[in-house]
């Protein structure tokens, strides 16, 4: 069984499953605001990856991730573009799923917007106040944090040391009765989107989607609820604060992935200006290069990306497709149980996919060395370690290479494997005589024009 870092106990511990061989998965979606960037793109094929991997091993995994459709960025974005707030969610929305398909990350099994859960929102915060866990103030309604024991799990942090390093935003500051409360439900602005609700027009503040979403979806007490590390706190540990205060068990385990830094070690992030466009870096670069840097990198680690990483990580793609074109038969091959099973012992280790893909690479070198049936089924062992597991597709053709020109290299590669060094020269003077660049490297013929 896998075993994660929970963030709530500060240790790494096994999966606990609700329902026997089901898994219950909720991760914070997007805020459909804007276009990715590199620290997006981290963080879905980490949960991708958790996904495929779950779903690999036997379970039946329910995936849900929400899609936040309303919040102040995209109401800004509107004003400023003059147009609605529906054109911007629904129109970033779009990129978001297409820039997630490049990157091989598959759909969610289901992802609710939050637009069509206000009814829900306005219902659990009318519990709240019944219960005495909010409160109405200023502009807004407001969680009473104080009112909920062990708040401040996710952060790490006491109580005390909470109220004392909380920023107060000046436009809720008013309402609140303690700077570590945290708004449920803002009241409406002239022009900006709203629905009715018992304390006026407005809508709901960002922590109280996901609360209601997951429970609706998932039920009381799933599994895992995953995100990046900087939701950790307050966002996480605001809705686990909701769930509580309603008296509904939340999620089993607390699980949180890595930030993305900048080649000069600093952290990327909004604030401080210095987040690269996703979607340039994937018209630059093989897509499945970064999702190699993805997978290299411990999901709880920092991951540094630039060009010199990215381009590395393309030579090893290179590598993996002309194996792919090498050991296409071996697709329909059993794979070699004993090669599956220590990646699965590094998998359910932490996910450690870092060890996982340095041993597949392993395979790959073994299954070359090896003769026969045993190459076979290391190298579909290779195949369905990147491509079931992890989702890393390999390409066994070459676009723009016909089958006549790959069938030559191969055959020139075995020549060499046999030491056959004059039917291995003719065959480079032929692909050369057709217009070829021949090249050799430790992993064979490349050939490219």
């Amino acid at each position: 069984m896998l075993r994660l870092h929970d963030t709530a106990l500060g240790t790494i511990v096994p999966l606990e499953l609700r329902d026997p061989g089901r898994l219950s998965m909720y991760v914070c979606g997007p805020t459909v605001s804007g276009e990715p960037h590199v620290g997006h793109g981290r963080f879905n094929v980490v949960w991708d990856v958790v996904c495929r991997y779950l779903t690999w091993s036997g379970l039946d995994v329910r995936f849900v991730s929400n899609v936040t459709d309303v919040e102040d960025k995209i109401i800004a974005r509107a004003a400023a573009e003059g147009r609605s707030a529906e054109d911007v969610a629904a129109h970033y929305e779009k990129v978001w799923w297409d820039t997630m398909a490049r990157l091989g990350v598959e759909r969610p099994t289901e992802s609710p917007h939050a637009t069509a859960y206000i009814r829900d929102m306005v219902d659990l915060i009318s519990e709240l106040i019944e219960r005495g866990h909010a409160y109405v103030g200023g502009d807004g309604v407001y969680f009473a944090s104080e009112s909920v024991e062990g708040y401040g799990l996710l952060a790490l942090q006491p109580l005390e040391s909470l109220r004392a390093g909380a920023r107060v935003e000046v436009a809720e500051e008013a309402g609140k009765r303690s700077p570590i409360d945290f708004v449920l439900w803002k009241a409406a602005k002239p022009g900006e989107p709203s629905w009715e609700s018992p304390w006026g027009p407005g809508r709901p503040g960002w922590h109280t989607e996901c609360v209601v979403m997951s429970l609706d979806l998932l039920r009381d007490g799933f599994d895992l609820h995953g995100g990046g590390q900087d939701l950790a706190f307050p966002h996480h540990e605001n809705e686990r604060a909701q769930a509580l205060g309603v008296g509904r068990p939340f999620a089993r385990r607390w699980v949180h992935s890595g930030m993305v830094v900048a080649d000069s070690g600093e952290k990327m992030s909004k604030s401080l200006g210095n987040t690269l466009s996703l979607l340039e870096l994937l018209d630059a670069h093989d897509p499945r290069a970064f999702r190699l840097q993805v997978l290299q990198s411990h999901y709880r680690s920092p991951m540094t990306i630039g060009e010199s990483s990215l381009a590395a990580n393309e030579r090893s793609i290179d590598r993996l497709d002309i194996f792919a074109r090498e050991f296409a038969g071996a697709r329909a091959s059993d794979p070699d149980p004993a090669a599956l099973e220590r990646f699965r012992e590094r998998m359910d280790d932490d996910l450690d996919t870092p060890n996982a893909v340095a041993g597949a690479f392993d395979l790959l070198r073994q299954a070359r060395a090896a003769t026969g049936q045993r190459g076979q089924a290391l190298a579909a062992a290779v195949f369905v370690i990147f491509e079931d597991a992890l989702g890393l597709a390999l390409q066994d053709q070459v676009a723009g290479v016909p089958p006549e020109a790959l069938a030559m290299a191969h055959a020139r590669d075995e020549a060499r494997a046999a030491k056959d060094w004059a039917r291995a020269d003719a065959l480079r003077s032929e692909l050369q005589a057709e217009g070829w660049i021949v090249e050799d490297g430790p992993d064979g013929t490349t050939i490219r024009k």
